[in-house]
């Protein structure tokens, strides 16, 4: 089954503007040798680990085949920008980063990633991160273990794309691709917000893997005004689809405000090989499309209310990864939702 929803589906009111120069001050990466530097991990590794004050690198149009690690440093705010004519979306990005580890390789799932995010305060903007490996093995595109904001970016890979392990993170007009527990992690909160989600072309595939293991444990994964559909071009199967299965004991996990094609399988949720249920907290609310019908499965709920963020996030409008210019230049209120 072809996608029936595209890119248009996340539209917003914003107006589309380019970022195809360097903001000031930023440090400058370009394959042919006309920046600063000609990879990114060069231009990181450039960064201070001292400075307090923000500091940022932006990527030329191109492809950079490479892994690339953001090291914890305590006085890290490190921001990302990549060449685009349209800096509300990830439609218009020009800038690749990809590479293709996975556990094969004798790695684990953080060292198979193509961007490694462990500094606090990071953001990142309009780029796409790849992981080619393919099916076979767990193989990361994006591994995040900080407070991090991901917005107007691309991550693509087949089983398990984007680990959201650590921290609090926010993930807004991106598009995740996958197959296996393709979003997952354990001890992350993240908002997902006007997220397109694409499934490849298979006949039994997850969205999310989440791996809370303990009632007070703070993992929470919120997915709220997106969509999911089949990958451009990809033949996916009605229902082969699950919007997630647990990990972990406590898993939770909540899509709302989501259209939903019918990739979706009608009970819209998944054991793990058989594990009991009883402490899984899977919910939705407001879903629309063939893929939201149902009936779900006896273990998850349908909400009388949304999630709100600051439900998720706590704080998060003073937090150094959260762009509030962004957000509310797409047509939302901080805090709104």
């Amino acid at each position: 089954m072809r996608s029936l929803f595209t890119v248009t589906a996340l539209a917003t009111t914003a107006l589309a503007a380019s970022r195809t120069s360097a903001p000031d001050d930023c440090l400058t990466v370009s394959a042919d040798g006309t920046g600063d530097h000609t990879t990114v991990q060069a231009a990181v590794d450039a960064l201070s680990a001292d400075d307090p004050d923000p500091q940022c690198i932006f990527i030329a149009p191109g492809t950079y085949t490479e892994q690339v690690l953001v090291s914890d440093r305590a006085a890290a705010r490190f921001t990302i920008y990549g060449h685009t004519e349209d800096d509300t979306s990830f439609a218009g990005n020009t800038v690749t980063i990809t590479y293709h580890l996975s556990q094969a390789d004798g790695l684990n799932n953080d060292g198979t990633a193509t961007l490694r995010v462990k500094a606090p305060n990071f953001r990142l903007y309009n780029v796409h991160v790849a992981n080619t490996y393919g099916e076979g093995s767990q193989a990361v595109a994006l591994s995040a273990y900080s407070d991090a904001g991901f917005y107007g970016s691309m991550f693509t890979g087949f089983q398990d794309t984007v680990l959201a392990n650590e921290g609090t993170q926010i993930y807004l007009d991106t598009q995740i691709l996958g197959a296996t527990d393709f979003i997952f992690g354990q001890r992350a909160v993240a908002w997902f917000e006007r997220v397109d989600i694409r499934v490849v072309e298979k006949s039994l595939g997850y969205i999310t893997a989440n791996g809370r293991d303990s009632p007070d444990g703070a993992s929470y994964y919120v997915f709220d005004q997106s969509t999911i559909s089949a990958a451009e071009g990809d033949n996916v199967p009605a229902g082969a689809y699950y919007l997630g299965r647990p990990w972990r004991e406590y898993s939770r996990v909540v899509f709302q405000n989501t259209e939903m094609s019918e990739v979706i399988n009608a009970d819209g949720w998944h054991d793990w090989n058989g594990d009991p249920t009883d402490n899984v907290e899977y919910a939705e609310y407001g879903n629309t499309g063939p893929g939201a019908a149902g009936p779900r499965v006896s273990w998850a709920s349908q909400l009388s209310a949304p999630v709100t963020m600051s439900e998720v996030l706590g704080a998060y409008k003073c937090a150094g990864w959260f762009d509030a210019s962004y957000y509310a230049g797409q047509g939302a209120e901080v805090g709104s939702s």
